[in-house]
């Protein structure tokens, strides 16, 4: 229910800024939005618990849009989105969300050439029909065709926390059902992939029927696509498609790596295993001459009868592992509990939800030794950067803040935009004021990749630069990389002793875990940070770390889980 609710809010803002409505309206639409999505707890189950009351309760949710959640508990809709949507072309958000469209560009093509969805968008533009259009030339037209690529390459795919948000509600449903022995969340969920395509769910029990009875009833189950005595497929509220399978106890760890390896990982090792004359399936890791199951009950004891290091889940991608485990070098990887402090944060000074005293207590809460506020600095002033004069000012009040608030450090840091040229967007005389510099590209995006390249060596190349944050400028579904040469930033970031961030929010998750890799044969230092908006998103922080893990790296490779003292004698 979350995410359906944070899609109501985001849509409600989206709405109301294409009618130029009330900015405060509109903000306050997103900051729910926002924390909804970071929200740990269930919507619905804190409105029945605590009606209204219990809603407001929670960061970013006033009395209106505690009720507009009320409706949608109780009706499955929100009446002011429904009215807003009857203003303009079906499907027109559809349009707008497209990258490189906007809501002038999709009002024109709807009012020229009746173009309301995706698909006559993609047809017009094939068919020369957009050329002809005023302040429509050939780039902006390349543009298009390039965003509808985007947003059909991740149609049908999940981002990892609207996933991991699914799978979780779904596991709570079934610790409901009596007779369940254990169950778990198998495929690229448990690998941590970046994007999931659907849900596959282990269960052992003496009792399948009732657990595919229980299974198709659940109400966030929209439609029912099979159903059978020990396998059933549903699909969520959310489109997602889910794969449920009972499994005997002594096959359910042979089942387990089945249905998580990568397709590739899985034939590598099952190619081992011909080699020593055994079939390893679903069912177990079995002699192929005489039948004898080796191995099934659990994933370690087949990767023992391989001789092998156990393989995490994370790492199951055909990217070496079966190797490594076979020498005994699979490594220790970094755990979510080894994180001591949050290096990348924004408050109400830009453009955060909270307070800088709220962002340290609630990251106290959450057991850390330190943080460093970030806010943004001038050139970012869609996100109300600072201007130089305002940062001295804020600089104090954090200050201020760590005098203040006991049992955690508060560190002074800053967003700082790299400029085209490669400078930053404030002066040394500021910077050197900052107890950690955060360094990235905000703006000209589409800059060639040599130009992009140098503007990012030369910024790494700054004596107060500490770290590079969301590196390649990614947004999930949304906007490409930059086009840059990774690898000569990674050298240059190790030339210059600059630490490469892992932002965890769910729609960046940059560095990736390929280069992770690469960072850490390169002996490049890494961050593992948030870049929360509200206290609500601190908690993004494992996402982080499963791409961290994904990339290989231990906890001696991230700099955030030193004591503070190590950490900034390392940067």
């Amino acid at each position: 229910m979350n995410t359906e609710l944070a899609n109501i809010f985001w849509e409600l803002a989206e709405y109301l800024e294409l009618k130029q409505d009330n900015p405060f309206k509109i903000r306050a639409y997103q900051k729910a939005a926002q924390n909804i999505e970071a929200l740990s707890g269930n919507l619905q189950t804190i409105y029945k618990k605590g009606g209204l009351a219990a809603l407001q309760q929670i960061p970013g949710i006033g009395s209106h849009i505690a009720e507009k959640i009320q409706e949608y508990t109780k009706t499955g809709k929100v009446s002011a989105l429904q009215k807003l949507k009857k203003e303009f072309p079906k499907n027109f958000l559809q349009l707008v969300e497209i990258p490189g469209l906007g809501p002038k560009t999709a009002l024109m093509l709807y009012k020229e050439l009746k173009i309301d969805s995706p698909e006559k968008l993609t047809k017009a533009a094939k068919a020369g029909k957009l050329n002809k259009l005023p302040g429509m030339g050939s780039k902006k037209v390349a543009n298009i065709l390039r965003g509808l690529e985007i947003k059909q390459e991740s149609h049908g795919r999940f981002l990892l926390d609207e996933a991991t948000a699914h799978a979780e509600y779904l596991l709570d449903e079934f610790s409901k059902v009596s007779e369940i022995g254990k169950i778990l969340v198998c495929g690229s969920l448990r690998r941590g992939c970046a994007t999931i395509g659907d849900l596959d769910i282990l269960v052992i029990s003496h009792k399948p029927q009732k657990i595919m009875d229980a299974f198709v009833e659940f109400s966030i189950v929209q439609n029912v696509l099979s159903k059978g005595k020990t396998r059933s497929s549903v699909v969520l509220k959310n489109n997602m498609q889910v794969d449920l399978r009972v499994v005997e106890d002594k096959y359910f760890g042979a089942a387990a790596h089945y249905f998580t390896g990568c397709k590739a990982h899985d034939i590598n090792l099952r190619k081992i295993a011909m080699q020593k004359g055994w079939k390893l399936s679903e069912y177990g890791l079995i002699q192929a001459k005489t039948k004898k199951l080796i191995a099934g009950k659990t994933e370690e004891e087949i990767f023992a009868a391989f001789g092998m290091q156990y393989i995490p889940p994370e790492l199951r991608e055909a990217r070496g592992e079966l190797k490594a485990a076979e020498a005994g070098k699979i490594p220790k990887l970094i755990e979510l509990k080894q994180i001591r402090g949050d290096l990348h944060m924004h408050t109400k000074a830009s453009d955060g939800s909270n307070t800088i005293e709220q962002m340290a207590e609630a990251a106290k809460a959450l057991g850390y030794e330190y943080i460093l506020i970030s806010d943004h600095t001038q050139s970012t002033r869609i996100a109300h950067g600072l201007t130089e004069r305002e940062m001295l000012k804020h600089i104090k009040e954090i200050r201020a803040a760590n005098k203040k608030i006991k049992g955690i450090e508060i560190l002074v840091g800053a967003e700082v935009d790299i400029l085209r040229d490669g400078k930053l967007d404030y002066c040394d005389e500021i910077l050197k004021q900052l107890d950690i510099v955060l360094a990235t590209v905000h703006s000209s995006f589409k800059l060639p990749k040599v130009e992009m390249t140098k503007r990012i060596t030369a910024a790494l190349s700054n004596k107060y630069v500490n770290i590079l944050v969301h590196p390649s400028d990614r947004l999930i579904g949304e906007r490409d990389p930059i086009q840059v040469d990774m690898e000569k930033v990674l050298q240059t970031a190790k030339k210059h002793n600059v630490a490469m961030e892992v932002n965890s929010h769910p729609r960046r998750l940059d560095l990736t875990d390929i280069y992770c890799k690469r960072a850490k044969e390169l002996g490049v230092n890494i961050v593992i940070s948030t870049d929360a908006h509200s206290t609500h998103e601190l908690k993004l922080m494992k996402y982080g770390v499963i791409t961290a893990r994904r990339g290989w790296l231990e906890a001696k490779n991230v700099l955030n889980t030193m004591p503070l003292a190590k950490l900034l004698k390392l940067l």
